[in-house]
């Protein structure tokens, strides 16, 4: 039996003559509930492929086999579905991230967060690219670099007390947090195409790099160029 989808998504089926002028379709309507998710689906893989900007209304709701209106209905427009989408993505990755940093020694809790992007990156790929884009959307929050700096505040917790624990000014944590959340942020970009060396390998580097960077961290860091200010 031939399934028979209409317009606005929902399936039907011929009656049992399956003559010509007399069928009869029972629809099978999908839920707002349900709806909702299906276009959010189509427009994260959409924004993921071409942007926002190559990305439009009616794309999105051909692929879903809706009218356009359905589309506002839901959200408001193309903005408000990409608005919703980055917000997932900001709280999905938010989450891999602070979850992943356990007790631990410092060390260790920097690799859990270089492996907590990598990961990330490696499940989500769609996600992460829709992140990197600069958002059209006017929000002061939803953008990378909002995410970056929430993640940098988790952070900031770690470090100020491996600071303190070495003399130093554990004020001054907040800046190393940025400096290392966005070393690891823009290495992930790089290896979001690159995927090149393994994770692993990636994670190792990365923590290498920062580590003994602050392992022989000095407490008044000096400038020895020509340049003071």
């Amino acid at each position: 039996m031939i399934d028979i989808v209409a317009s606005d998504g929902s399936i039907g089926r011929p009656d049992k003559t399956g003559t010509p002028g007399s069928r009869r379709v029972r629809r099978v309507r999908m839920t707002g509930a349900e709806r909702r998710e299906q276009l959010l689906d189509i427009g994260r893989a959409l924004f993921a492929e071409k942007g926002f900007e190559g990305t439009s209304v009616e794309e999105i709701a051909a692929k879903a086999g809706v009218s356009k209106p359905v589309v506002y209905e839901h959200f408001g427009g193309k903005e408000g579905l990409y608005a919703v989408v980055v917000d997932r993505e900001m709280r999905q990755l938010l989450d891999m991230v602070t979850g992943a940093l356990t007790a631990g020694h410092p060390r260790e809790l920097l690799e859990q967060a270089a492996f907590a992007l990598l990961d990330y990156i490696e499940t989500d790929t769609d996600g992460f690219r829709i992140l990197v884009r600069d958002s059209p959307v006017a929000q002061s929050t939803g953008t990378f670099a909002s995410l970056i700096s929430d993640i940098a505040t988790q952070v900031e917790d770690i470090l100020g007390m491996e600071f303190k624990n070495r003399g130093f000014d554990p004020g001054l944590a907040p800046l190393y947090a940025q400096a290392l959340v966005g070393m690891v942020a823009l290495t992930g970009q790089w290896w979001l195409d690159a995927r090149r060396p393994p994770k692993a390998e990636v994670a190792a580097h990365l923590v290498n790099l920062a580590w003994h960077g602050l392992d022989g961290l000095e407490q008044k860091p000096r400038l020895i160029g020509h340049r003071k200010n």
